[in-house]
């Protein structure tokens, strides 16, 4: 069973509860994703090391239940 795009956000944000969340469902088929996701947490940290945090937050769904998810993460820009 897939994972549709709110359990997603919710997983993402309870991890990551400053977020801005943008799930897209690339194909239609509730098994392809795309999220972009703007966290002060992300600061300081590389790349990789955001994108495990988001790992993290889907606590192990990553690869299984939710198949594929382009991951797009950003810190936000100072005013």
């Amino acid at each position: 069973m897939a994972m549709d795009a709110h359990e997603i956000e919710t997983l993402i944000r309870s991890a990551l509860p400053d977020a801005q969340v943008e799930i897209t469902d690339l194909a239609g088929d509730g098994d392809h994703y795309a999220a972009t996701i703007v966290s002060e947490a992300f600061r300081g940290k590389s790349r990789v090391q955001q994108h495990q945090m988001v790992y993290a937050a889907l606590q192990g769904n990553m690869g299984g239940v939710l198949h594929a998810l382009a991951l797009h993460t950003k810190v936000p820009e100072k005013a």
